[in-house]
């Protein structure tokens, strides 16, 4: 079984003491190859160090997080830019709107993101995007680059099935994680996923979040890594009604296509 990690925080400090460790636990469980996610001034310029260091195996993306987006400053566009011209950096991102925390003030978010997507026009380099409970904006500003933007995916995708079907209806993919596995919070996403079509399907850990609860035994440590990707495939291809190696296959394929990997 081949998989590839769309989306692993991995230049997170709680990987500082064991990342060779957790890279090879991945390797050992069918991860063929990773997306490290850039989501910071501080952590994209990381995600590419991280990727050059294991070339083939790890790649990057490099963008702010709406967490982070009063940062987007002149001098934050113009590092975007010079990370995204190295070959590692295969996406614009992590980008868009997070409304459920609000850590960065709303019009700040949409200014960020506006500009994130002009980088994306661009470059036309592949949109890693983030959404949360602002579903209504997020898609009014995106139709401001419809037509002029390459593929893009929904990352950690959490939402509705109206959303999921707007998504999908505009060729988007959908990134689908551990929360899938969470009784409390993703019972929804398992009447949703079998409707996802298999070239817009994409699996992430993003870890060392999201680690999926229905994992045993669970870490004592309770933290995510990409190891645990084949366990998330596994729940995944039971919802969708098809076997593990099937779905395994198509989310490993679409992902890629999409990012422009190499083969392994």
């Amino acid at each position: 079984m081949e998989l590839i990690d769309i989306g692993a925080n991995l230049t997170h400090d709680s990987f500082d003491h064991d990342r060779d460790d957790v890279l090879q636990r991945a390797r050992d469980a069918g991860v063929a190859q990773m997306v490290i996610t850039g989501a910071s001034r501080e952590h994209s310029p990381k995600a590419l160090q991280l990727a050059q260091a294991h070339p083939g195996f790890l790649f990057s993306t490099a963008g702010v997080h709406p967490h982070h987006a009063v940062e987007y400053t002149a001098e934050c566009d113009a590092q975007m830019r010079a990370l995204l011209a190295h070959d590692e950096v295969v996406a614009v991102g992590e980008c868009g709107l997070d409304y459920f925390r609000d850590f960065s003030p709303r019009p700040a978010q949409r200014r960020a993101f506006e500009l994130q997507l002009q980088i994306a026009v661009e470059t036309g380099k592949p949109l890693f995007l983030h959404q949360r409970d602002a579903h209504d904006d997020f898609i009014a500003i995106m139709k401001n680059v419809e037509g002029r933007i390459g593929p893009a995916v929904v990352h950690c995708f959490t939402g509705t099935r109206e959303e999921a079907f707007a998504y999908l209806d505009r060729d988007w993919h959908i990134g689908i994680t551990g929360w899938l596995c969470d009784e409390r919070r993703g019972q929804h996403l398992r009447e949703i996923v079998p409707h996802i079509p298999g070239d817009r399907l994409m699996v992430e850990t993003d870890a060392p979040y999201l680690l999926p609860r229905t994992l045993k035994p669970l870490p004592k440590d309770r933290r995510n890594e990409p190891a645990f990707l084949a366990h998330i495939v596994d729940e995944l291809a039971r919802d969708r009604g098809e076997g593990l190696m099937t779905t395994a296959a198509a989310t490993t394929t679409t992902a890629r296509a999409f990012f422009r990997l190499p083969p392994r």
